[in-house]
């Protein structure tokens, strides 16, 4: 789900990004009183005094010092933000009974899964590229923004605000879709690449491919992922008879591809992606300050 964290850090930036462009616009787009003040001022013997020597010279940017604060300051937000959280137990729960070993490597987005399951060996991978790029509908303010010339401020009554309330905290609590890819793979008979979204408990199958080459289903190149698309891969899950649609996502349950895994991915993707932001935060201090 969207973290309090995630909303928070978010919050401020929009106001940053807005405080800027409103400045530069000041500043790109001088009066006309301006242009006429400063207009007399070319002359020749402005331009002989100019000179880039001093800009050539100077040993260090001015913002260095205000920049290497501010990301102090969000290491100390973030850090305090750490203490006041735990470990979900979905995570800790997962990690302690699943038969997944974890495949985490610091500074990637993805995260692997992997298992050996009788003759086949099982790997489900997710990115927390999905959390970064997860814009729930509460921070949509052209819509906000359209309701409101629509409908006019004496429309607006009290229960539709409290309504309009609840919603926004449902969209905070709301579960961020992260998509799955999961192969079945058989030595020397190809492997099955599943294709599924964790969501709100649920893992919700999209496609149900086979490959006679194992490798096209990791597509570990480029070459191999254009391979990949030239295979006819099966039709659309959803057009399967829904009796072997129900047959292929228990399969994928016995294979340990549960509900428990769809509520663990999404708590551990936020959780990584703390660790990452820190670690970022950590590394572009160290070379401001060097």
């Amino acid at each position: 789900m969207m973290s309090m964290r995630t909303i928070a850090r978010s919050a401020p930036r929009t106001l940053t990004r807005l405080s800027s462009a409103a400045l530069r616009q000041s500043v790109a787009r001088p009066s006309i009183l301006l242009k006429s003040t400063l207009a007399p001022l070319r002359s020749s013997q402005l331009t002989s005094s100019f000179s880039t020597t001093q800009f050539r010279r100077a040993p260090a940017g001015e913002v260095d010092e205000e920049l290497s604060v501010k990301l102090e300051s969000e290491l100390q937000f973030e850090g305090e933000m750490k203490e006041n959280e735990q470990l979900p137990a979905s995570v800790k729960d997962f990690l302690e009974n699943s038969p997944f070993e974890l495949i985490d490597t610091p500074g990637k987005e993805d995260v692997i899964l992997k298992r050996k399951f009788g003759n086949e060996t099982i790997t489900v991978s997710f990115s927390i590229s999905d959390l970064a790029n997860y814009e729930p509908d509460m921070f949509n303010e052209d819509n906000a923004l359209a309701d409101e010339e629509l409908e006019g401020p004496e429309a607006r009554t009290a229960e539709a605000e409290a309504e309009e309330g609840l919603e926004g905290e449902e969209d905070a609590d709301a579960a961020v879709p992260c998509r799955l890819n999961v192969v079945v793979e058989k030595d020397g008979k190809g492997a099955l690449n599943i294709e599924a979204v964790a969501q709100d408990g649920q893992i919700l199958v999209e496609n149900f491919y086979y490959y006679k080459d194992a490798k096209l289903a990791h597509g570990e190149s480029a070459e191999i992922s254009h391979q990949a698309q030239d295979t006819y891969p099966g039709p659309p899950f959803g057009s399967l008879d829904e009796d072997l649609q129900m047959l292929m996502e228990r399969y994928l349950e016995e294979r340990g591809v549960t509900q428990a895994m769809a509520v663990f991915v999404p708590d551990y993707m936020d959780t990584k992606e703390q660790k990452e932001y820190q670690t970022w935060l950590k590394d572009v201090k160290q070379f401001i300050d060097a």
